[in-house]
């Protein structure tokens, strides 16, 4: 797939996509143009032209910062209800990204604050440098987090913590989001990063895409229901899989001794 954006680079190796907010000069801030830049990048990735991707990394351009925040000096003249659209812009993109049927991975290199942690929660896994930092520090503004981190943040890693970091402003390293279930893994350097992700792609890709994308939407959609309620969800889903191509073929696979050739269908 080949796309021009006016913030964001994107290029496309096989089957994965690799995403970069390209903001450097504001620290990848999340302006509209980024906003709406995203969502088109979403809009490709579900044309028909997108098809052939099966995973997506996202990242910040330069060292400094994966996004940090959204762009105050947007937010300054704001009035109310031009803030209510501007979340809703956000909120929409960001259920846009962890709806789609494909694995996201959110690459952190340096501050991801605001609306850049808010971002990456939207993404099925987030890797970090040593250098990243987290937070939401919208209560030293006045305001709170509008894009999704009062819903996304307590689910990742629990009400209580996700409670602190919000009501403190506080920021973390990659060792403490590590170590409370934020981030999935920190890597020395952004290559060593972008590698790692893009192997953790690779092995994904190798299994059945309706099967990822079934188990990705039965997660999300048991999240946080009462057990019954999640384990009917699972055991629908499950049912589901043996309607699909794949199932068969991943079955006569492994009876035959053999790897399998999923379509994605």
């Amino acid at each position: 797939m080949e796309k021009t954006y006016e913030t964001i680079q994107l290029e496309c190796l096989g089957e994965l996509a690799t995403l970069v907010i390209n903001r450097p000069g504001s620290l990848n801030s999340l302006n509209t143009q980024v906003v709406a830049d995203l969502a088109q990048f979403v809009a490709d990735i579900r044309s028909p032209e997108g098809q052939e991707v099966r995973s997506i990394l996202i990242t910040g351009a330069g060292e400094k910062a994966f996004a940090a925040g959204a762009d105050i000096r947007e937010l300054a003249s704001m009035g109310p209800d031009e803030a209510e659209a501007h979340s809703a812009a956000m909120q929409d993109l960001t259920r846009l990204l962890e709806t789609l049927d494909l694995p996201v991975i959110a690459c952190v290199n340096g501050f991801a604050l605001g609306g850049g942690l808010e971002l990456a929660l939207a993404c099925d896994f987030i890797y970090a440098t040593e250098n990243a930092k987290f937070g939401l520090p919208e209560v030293g503004l006045g305001l709170i987090p509008g894009f999704g981190g009062t819903v996304r943040l307590p689910q990742r890693i629990g009400p209580g913590l996700a409670k602190e970091l919000i009501y403190t402003g506080r920021s973390i390293g990659a060792a403490e989001a590590l170590r409370i279930g934020l981030a999935n893994a920190v890597f020395a350097t952004k290559d060593d990063m972008l590698d790692a992700a893009a192997a953790t792609c690779r092995e994904i890709s190798a299994k059945s895409p309706a099967a990822v994308a079934n188990a990705k939407r039965t997660v999300d959609a048991a999240l946080g229901l009462p057990t019954a309620d999640g384990l009917r969800v699972e055991r629908r889903a499950f049912g589901k899989a043996f309607t699909t191509e794949d199932s068969r073929i991943g079955r006569e696979a492994f009876l035959d001794k053999v790897a399998p050739a999923f379509t994605g269908h």
